[in-house]
């Protein structure tokens, strides 16, 4: 068994389905390996791509999500993902290949010092030494990419620890050459480094599936809680991502919040916890929430730029947050009582303790009523005639066209945060957005790693004009795999987020004009379905389109013509 196949065998003991790879002769051996033992491998045009899908599995499954790629240009084209999914919290496993291990620093091709690279963007990084070590050092990584505050982990693989032990001895006997005395002694150190690379190899190991058990709140903070909430007037919940972390209790979180009764604003992977128009659910006026409540709960949330570094919540509020990372928990402003536990957990526990909900029911009414005021307001909107398609008018078509297991991915600016205002996913898991470093380009990764963990739903990806840009060749995926999602580019010819402020306080478009390119076009040259829309009316005849031609199995992309709003004018991009 070379070392491909002991990578391999802990993986598939480890319940891993899909390895997301581009390929490369470094990690050559782990592919072969990983698809003989029924793991389906699939190879995208971008690596930067693998990771992304790597971290959609891991979200929707709470399972790490894996994906192998070559040495040097490889592992660095990565690293947007990596950090991606370390500041979302996500356990994703990185397997990267490396120059044999008697070349390193002697000018290998894309030898280069990665470690030094991953380290300060991972939970843990390691380099493998011997082969009898491979598969002790993947399980490790497992389990650090689960454990407590999840992450990604990244696990360097040398080439010469991957391939069969006669075909290194082979590849290093042939270094020695000559009969002189420096080229015997070079064949000597060469042999006593293929001897250590192997010791101990032919033990057996047998690898077993790694389990990591949430972080449990502690009781007596937890009572705490129920017992302010039960003096509260005017409580506010807000649910992040990190709720979700604990992916296969998702309905029971759902089941728990409906239970508190407490009015919700639902972020990140916690959008579409609640059913659409759920009388909890809260998406409009947040701010004035925050700056009414008397009590907050931040669970999965932190006060960072997005709630204004904790200033949207008012001093004499009581705040009362979970988070499982200790950082995130007292970031900028220190909790009243603070959970180092699993936020979805905590909230399971809170629920059994609630309070009648009943008192709350005039505050909820208030928010209600201003929540749908605001509608209206989106939906006089969206009727207002504009050149080509009004998106507000189009995001409203969208959201009309989503069953209850749609899976939604927002990759972009402008035009997602519209859709964040009018689209309503239809349940828990449905929404994967990048998280809190906003990075672009993760649409087709994700949707990627959507589709083959969730077969039967449909995959949606929301692309702004910009960010479509970074992972259109990805069409070249999906229909190679026949992964029939479906895309939609609002493009109105511009970084329009950017622009906004840009043109407003600087007086200039430069850097942030684009044209309404035939993004369509592009998809129907790798195989996929293009549609073009450009008049508003027909907005729901090609959705359907789109539809029709996902469900036997055809990828899409819709380019959607955009006009110009001003319906998020005064949005900052940073």
């Amino acid at each position: 068994m070379h070392g491909g196949e002991r990578i391999a065998e802990v993986l598939k003991a480890q319940g891993v389905e899909f390895l997301f790879t581009l390929c490369g002769g470094h990690i050559s051996p782990i592919l072969v390996a990983a698809k003989a033992r029924g793991i389906r491998v699939i190879d995208t045009r971008h690596e930067v791509t693998a990771v992304f899908a790597a971290d959609a599995v891991a979200r929707l499954t709470g399972r790490p999500g894996v994906a192998a790629v070559t040495a040097g240009p490889g592992v660095t084209n990565t690293i947007t993902a990596v950090k991606n999914a370390q500041i979302a919290q996500s356990p994703v496993v990185l397997l990267g290949g490396a120059a044999p291990t008697a070349l390193t620093g002697r000018g290998a091709l894309q030898d280069i010092d990665q470690m030094a690279l991953f380290r300060p963007h991972v939970k843990w990084a390691k380099a493998v030494g011997r082969v009898r070590d491979l598969a002790p050092v993947l399980e490790r990584a497992f389990a650090v990419a689960l454990t407590g505050t999840p992450g990604p982990v990244f696990v360097e693989c040398p080439v010469d620890l991957l391939y069969d032990e006669s075909l290194v001895r082979e590849l290093y006997g042939a270094k020695g050459g000559g009969k002189n005395l420096t080229d015997r002694a070079v064949q000597f150190y060469l042999d006593w480094h293929v001897n250590r690379l192997f010791a101990g190899a032919d033990q057996p190991h047998t690898s077993t599936k790694i389990v990591a058990a949430p972080p449990v709140p502690d009781p007596a903070k937890v009572a705490r809680v129920a017992q302010r909430l039960a003096q509260a007037q005017r409580p506010l919940l807000l649910v992040g991502s990190q709720a979700l972390l604990d992916a296969p209790n998702a309905g029971a979180l759902a089941e728990a919040v409906e239970q508190l009764g407490v009015p919700v604003y639902l972020s990140g992977m916690a959008r579409g916890l609640l059913d659409q128009g759920h009388e909890l659910q809260m998406r409009h006026q947040r701010r004035n929430a925050l700056r009414e409540a008397d009590t907050v709960i931040l669970a999965g949330v932190v006060c960072d730029f997005r709630l204004d570094y904790g200033r949207h919540i008012r001093r004499g509020a009581t705040l009362i947050s979970a988070n499982r990372s200790r950082a995130d928990l007292h970031k900028n402003r220190r909790p009243d009582i603070g959970l180092l536990a699993d936020a979805g957990l905590f909230l399971r526990e809170l629920a059994a303790k609630a309070p009648d909900a009943a008192r709350w029911s005039d505050w909820r009414a208030q928010l209600r009523r201003r929540d749908e005021e605001r509608e209206a307001e989106i939906i006089e909107q969206s009727l207002q005639p504009t050149d080509k398609v009004n998106p507000l008018h189009l995001c409203r078509e969208i959201d009309g066209a989503l069953g209850r297991e749609t899976i939604l991915v927002a990759d972009g600016g402008d035009f997602v945060g519209t859709a964040s205002y009018i689209i309503s996913p239809r349940g828990p898991l449905t929404w994967l957005d990048p998280g809190a470093f906003g990075t672009l380009g993760v649409g087709a990764g994700f949707a990627l790693g959507a589709k083959l963990c969730r077969p039967d739903a449909e995959v949606w990806i929301l692309y702004g004009d910009g960010s479509v840009g970074y992972s259109l060749s990805e069409y070249d995926t999906f229909v190679r795999h026949g992964i029939p999602v479906i895309g939609v580019v609002g493009n109105d010819a511009g970084w329009t987020q950017i622009a906004r402020e840009q043109v407003e306080m600087l007086g200039d478009a430069v850097g942030t004009v684009l044209a309404h390119t035939d993004y369509h076009r592009v998809a129907e040259g790798f195989g996929a379905v293009g549609l073009r829309l450009d008049d508003p009316e027909l907005a729901g005849e090609v959705l359907t389109k789109a539809q029709a031609a996902a469900a036997v199995g055809k990828p899409v992309l819709v380019n959607a013509i955009l006009g110009k709003t001003d319906f998020r004018k005064g949005s900052i991009s940073m």
